[in-house]
């Protein structure tokens, strides 16, 4: 078979914009850092766009007042009967609430600055958005760099932007007439950091207000270029600005001019951001081709998928959403840190990471061969290990419990839901192992030892013995996947039977693999684990419901993931594919979100249904929308969903590649009957 072409592959999926995408613009990132833009290739327009036109990074946080106005052992814990003992959670705001809500808002995400054009017609005015002509924007997947044309006030207006891949740097190309006629300036504001709401998050537009909450400090000025200082509370991070010949006006406390010399056809504008001192920025020319150069060997390396020449309509589109997801998961989820569910662009759930979706986020680059981009972020999990085991300890427990939202230095939100989740408790275990499948050695084994071991320790310690029926419960109290179930009246959620049943099998592996002694105790709660519910052949969510597609169809269908997601060793195979059936027919998939379509397409393909794989995966909901600019949209304050992108490229992989101790044919997530030309090359299959 002859390689895919993948410049071809790649580049007929470039986004191209005509008009001002206000819910879909593009960013360009490496990361660590991500810049997005409007149509004019910089932040010119944020108050006109509903998706905020950001500048964020996996540093840049502050806390309200300080970094230790409250801290979680000053909450009030609401105790939950666990079989016989109580267990504290912090749960309850009630009587709590100011401490309460400025641990879930802190630290929160900062937008780190808005760097835009400001464009004038003849006589002065400000051209607004709406009054840019021949329009035509492109996101040139290959080489990462966005180049933006327009005519503003009669004239052509043409930007390149690029981040350096290894630098937090933004380097911008400006060429008009526009210049030298000084109708044309770059416009540098500061937002002021903005928590704002308490529930899922903050308002995700920027906060223009408050402008005595922080403080913008410009230092050593010449005609190329400038510093500044940001000032928040006891938060600080640095720019230092180059450009080519210009002069810096200051116009407001958090707001600066850089007027461009008149002398000038083409003017470039770089900034470097930093938590410290900021390195010289580099020139312009050498950020684009550093750019062009690190996005060129991503799409060399690692997987491919191609569906041209498929008789199915929705090959196309399918092809689409997976090119542009590998481009924003590279770009916001392939950090040193799990990412938000927004990325680098907007804060959701202010800025933290839910380590449930961690899975989602990332194992996508085990199946895609690009298992690098897993291990930047997994020896965060190694530094947090002490708050980890601190969490299980004082509820009783051993080992490590890892958070669900979480910030940077893994202390958990305070929450009426997330504190009662456990089905992020196995992703570190399924993700070393992703690694070692990559790169199995004996530095692998020991690099996530202790992330293995001491998941594995607090699942066993976590998982009660019932006497009466001679098996091991999980719960109550437990919220589960699919998070509409009340913690203290659930009882062994379907899918997290199963992942305790596959992760505590991945941890005894290890210790052999380790020359490790046994764990008779693990082995035994693995062996009399309980099985997952069934009602008339049929899984439910959890052993206490009965009646799960009538009156608890909503959110997630998690009970497939113990057969999607997971291999499905646990539970019976003919139950799974009825309750597949069953899923498909009566979930109301309006409430459901971005991951449940893929997780439901690769239930399907591992039960055998090919073709309702595909009709999973493509189906035609809200929450499955992929925008042009490749975003999963659920709803309007989530205009974009990476676990959704992420899911999708897992799916895709699997239906393409196979999985291990799968049928031995070519593309069994697909249909056999020659509507799909399936090519790929580079996946990994997984378990």
């Amino acid at each position: 078979m002859q390689p895919i072409e993948r410049k071809k592959l790649v580049s007929r999926h470039n986004p191209v914009l005509r008009q001002p995408e206000k819910m879909a613009p593009l960013s360009v990132g490496n990361g660590e850092l991500a810049y997005t833009v409007d149509i004019t290739g910089m932040q010119s327009y944020p108050d006109a766009y509903s998706f905020p036109l950001g500048t964020q990074s996996h540093w840049g946080w502050h806390s309200t007042g300080g970094q230790n106005v409250h801290t979680l052992e000053q909450l009030r814990l609401e105790p939950f009967d666990t079989h016989g003992r109580d267990v504290g959670y912090p749960t309850n705001a009630a009587g709590q609430d100011e401490a309460f809500h400025w641990l879930r808002q802190n630290p929160h995400r900062v937008q780190l600055g808005v760097f835009g054009l400001d464009l004038r017609s003849p006589d002065g005015e400000r051209i607004e958005l709406d009054e840019l002509q021949d329009i035509e924007q492109t996101l040139d997947l290959w080489h990462g760099n966005i180049t933006s044309r327009f005519r503003a006030g009669g004239e052509v207006v043409h930007v390149v932007t690029a981040c350096h891949p290894d630098t937090d740097q933004i380097g911008i190309r400006i060429e008009s007439p526009l210049i030298a006629e000084g109708r044309l300036s770059i416009i540098v504001r500061f937002p002021a950091p903005h928590p704002q709401a308490r529930g899922w998050g903050s308002s995700i537009g920027l906060n223009w207000g408050d402008s005595d909450l922080h403080a913008s400090i410009s230092r050593n000025a010449t005609r190329q270029g400038a510093q500044i200082e940001r000032i928040m509370d006891e938060d600080t991070y640095h720019l230092r600005m180059a450009w080519t010949e210009g002069d810096l006006v200051q116009e407001g406390p958090h707001s600066y001019r850089i007027m461009p010399d008149s002398s000038l056809e083409r003017f470039e504008f770089a900034v470097s951001l930093s938590p410290h001192e900021p390195p010289v920025c580099e020139e312009i020319n050498a950020t684009i081709e550093a750019s062009s150069r690190h996005w060129e060997g991503f799409w060399q390396r690692g997987g491919a998928l191609e569906l041209a020449d498929s008789r199915d309509p929705r090959a196309s589109e399918l092809e689409r959403r997976v090119v542009l997801s590998q481009f924003l998961t590279a770009l916001h989820s392939a950090g040193s840190l799990p990412p938000q569910e927004t990325g680098l662009m907007y804060n959701s759930w202010f800025g933290k990471f839910h380590l449930e979706m961690h899975w989602w986020h990332a194992a996508h680059f085990a199946q895609w061969g690009r298992i690098d981009l897993l291990q930047k972020c997994m020896d965060w999990y190694s530094r947090i290990l002490p708050k980890a085991r601190a969490l299980a300890a004082s509820q009783g427990y051993e080992g490590a419990r890892w958070p669900k939202m979480v910030g940077p230095e893994g202390d958990q939100s305070p929450s009426n839901v997330g504190a009662l989740l456990i089905w992020q408790q196995p992703h570190p275990i399924d993700l070393a192992e992703l690694c070692y499948q990559a790169e199995p050695t004996q530095r692998t084994l020991e690099r996530y030892q202790d992330i293995v071991m001491e998941s594995a320790r607090f699942m066993v310690s976590y998982a009660v013995w019932e006497q009466e029926s001679s098996r091991y419960v999980l719960g109550p109290p437990v919220i589960p996947a699919q998070e509409n179930h009340r913690g203290d009246g659930t009882m062994n959620p379907t899918f997290e039977l199963e992942y305790w049943f596959h992760g505590l099998g991945i941890a005894l592996e290890w210790r052999r693999r380790l020359g490790l002694p046994p764990e008779p105790q693990w082995e035994h709660v693995r062996a009399k684990l309980s099985k997952p519910y069934a009602v008339q052949g049929v899984y439910e969510a959890h052993e206490l419901i009965s009646d799960t597609f009538e009156k608890a169809n909503i959110d997630h269908p998690s009970m497939l993931g113990a057969c999607g997601i997971l291999p499905g060793k646990l539970v019976d195979r003919e139950t799974m594919l009825r309750t597949l059936y069953r899923v498909r027919d009566d979930w109301k998939w309006e409430t459901s979100w971005g991951w449940d379509f893929p997780m439901a397409a690769m239930a399907a393909a591992r039960l055998g249904e090919p073709g309702l794989a595909v009709d999973m995966l493509m189906m035609d909901q809200v929450k499955n929308s992929y925008l042009i600019n490749g975003h999963n949209y659920q709803r309007d304050n989530l205009l974009c969903y990476l676990p959704g992108n992420g899911g999708l490229l897992s799916a895709a992989a699997l239906m393409a590649a196979g999985w291990i101790g799968g049928p031995d044919s070519h593309a069994p997530g697909f249909p056999g009957d020659g509507t799909w030309n399936v090519r790929h090359e580079g996946l990994v299959q997984r378990l």
